[in-house]
């Protein structure tokens, strides 16, 4: 191969028989380049923090599989054999979420995946937390020994961040499709209007994201008896913001999480290793593919659109529990005083929805210089992934907040009934969240509703576009 004829002409390649970032000028010794490798992923496992979730972990080493499948990283077939025979076996590298800069790659939690297939570091099987190597020996492999590149193959290239962006990209796209859902609730429990949902105003704007997002809206309000009742009466002239403009704002969110999308897509198919083996060019070039800026500066539109998802839900929580502005019983209780009923809900996603503005200040804003100055400008895209996911956990909670009072707010509305979408949603909700009569605990059973609006439960339920 041209990694092994570059040896054997000894000419200094970085990371095959050098040092490693401000040790690049070191030479190492023929004899050494195989503890080389082994040395590497040793220094750089410093992750800390609570461990990435199985799904992430399973997605970081299918990404790097398909990265170093590529053919450009001067790998041999064993070693991307072995990374995916950690997934068929189902042996889990425990790898901390903290530690990355995203610069040269996703170095420290690659580093802890990188250690399981040489028998070291730790790993989750069959529900236990075991040594490497325990976790390999009741799998029925064996550890895998490196050759020269091949460490740093391993752990050059922004697959921890790229894999919690997919992850946290699906979540998104099902909290928007909910979101919608939600809005179509409020709307009718509110006895707003869908008038500003004609097709024609959005598309003199133009703006995709708000085109698909309007005509959602007329789908899911379609054929509410609540509307009809109320469809020429002058009680309103047009409904508030948080009402009128969802298809502005979710479009617009939607908008954002397709450019996401799109940077995810071609990220998850990307060579990021260093240097590069250029085998028909016979040439092996050092770059800086596993610069994770395209991927952070992503994840963070993620954080940004999905905070002000959240944001957008909160203020429809607020007026279903303000009588003068929903004409519902205060707090959406028939014993107002002796209960408060859903008044702290609205406290949850107000809180919730407080954070998520603190966590959308851009990761990739930042840089602190590594290695000696070597590595003098880095993306912080792990920041940024880590910053998504929680965001993108408290979103779906301050949903199923809106979805509670929704629901409640659409009881005291009975004998009318919404449209058959809405009432689909409604009998999901109920089946998590009975009818509120008398005070009780809330908070679990909005995050059992915010676990199945991440599933996908309410795009399931009523489509999607």
């Amino acid at each position: 191969s041209l990694v092994e004829r570059t040896l054997q002409s000894a000419r200094p390649v970085y990371g095959i028989n050098t040092g490693f970032g401000h040790l690049v000028d070191v030479a190492v010794p023929a004899p050494e380049l195989q503890q080389l490798q082994v040395n590497l992923l040793r220094s750089h496992a410093v992750g800390v923090g609570a461990p990435l979730s199985i799904d992430e972990v399973r997605a970081m080493i299918l990404l790097r599989a398909n990265s170093l499948a590529r053919g450009y990283s001067g790998v041999r077939l064993e070693l991307i054999q072995a990374l995916i025979a950690l997934l068929n076996a189902g042996v889990h590298p425990v790898i901390p979420s903290q530690g990355s800069v995203g610069s040269s790659g996703d170095l420290a939690p690659l580093a802890h995946m990188a250690l399981v297939l040489i028998g070291e570091g730790e790993a989750i099987y069959q529900g236990s937390w075991l040594s490497g190597a325990a976790a390999l020996d009741a799998a029925g492999l064996q550890p895998l020994e490196l050759h020269p590149k091949e460490g740093l193959a391993l752990i050059n290239g922004t697959q921890m961040m790229t894999a919690v962006g997919a992850l946290v990209l699906q979540d998104a796209f099902n909290l928007v499709l909910a979101a919608e859902v939600a809005a179509a609730m409020s709307i009718d429990a509110l006895m707003g209007t869908s008038a500003a949902f004609h097709p024609k105003i959005q598309e003199i704007r133009g703006q995709p994201g708000q085109i698909a997002s309007a005509r959602r809206m007329r789908s899911l309000l379609e054929g509410s008896s609540i509307a009809d009742a109320h469809r020429d009466s002058d009680h309103k002239v047009q409904d508030s913001y948080s009402l009128r403009c969802v298809p502005q704002v979710i479009g617009a969110i939607r908008d954002a999480l397709d450019f996401a999308r799109e940077v995810v897509a071609r990220e998850a198919n990307a060579v990021t290793d260093n240097p590069l083996v250029l085998a028909e060019d016979q040439l092996i070039v050092s770059g800086g593919n596993f610069h994770g800026q395209p991927i952070a500066m992503a994840l963070d539109v993620i954080g940004l659109a999905l905070t002000q998802l959240g944001n957008f839900s909160e203020r429809r929580t607020y007026k279903l529990l303000s009588p003068a502005e929903s004409g519902l019983p205060a707090f959406l209780t028939t014993q107002p005083g002796s209960n408060s009923g859903l008044m702290l809900t609205q406290y949850t996603a107000a809180a919730l929805a407080s954070e998520n503005k603190v966590l959308a200040h851009p990761s990739s804003a930042d840089s602190i210089p590594t290695s000696a100055g070597t590595e003098d400008f880095n993306s912080m895209g792990g920041g940024a992934a880590l910053k998504a996911r929680r965001i993108a956990d408290n979103v779906s909670r301050i949903i199923a907040a809106e979805l509670i009072c929704a629901a409640q707010g659409l009881d005291f509305r009975r004998p009318l009934t919404s449209s058959p979408p809405v009432e689909r949603a409604h009998t999901a909700v109920r089946a998590v969240v009975p009818q509120i009569d008398e005070d009780r605990s809330l908070g679990p059973e909005i995050e059992a509703l915010a676990a199945v609006v991440l599933k996908g439960t309410f795009s399931e339920v009523m489509g999607t576009e």
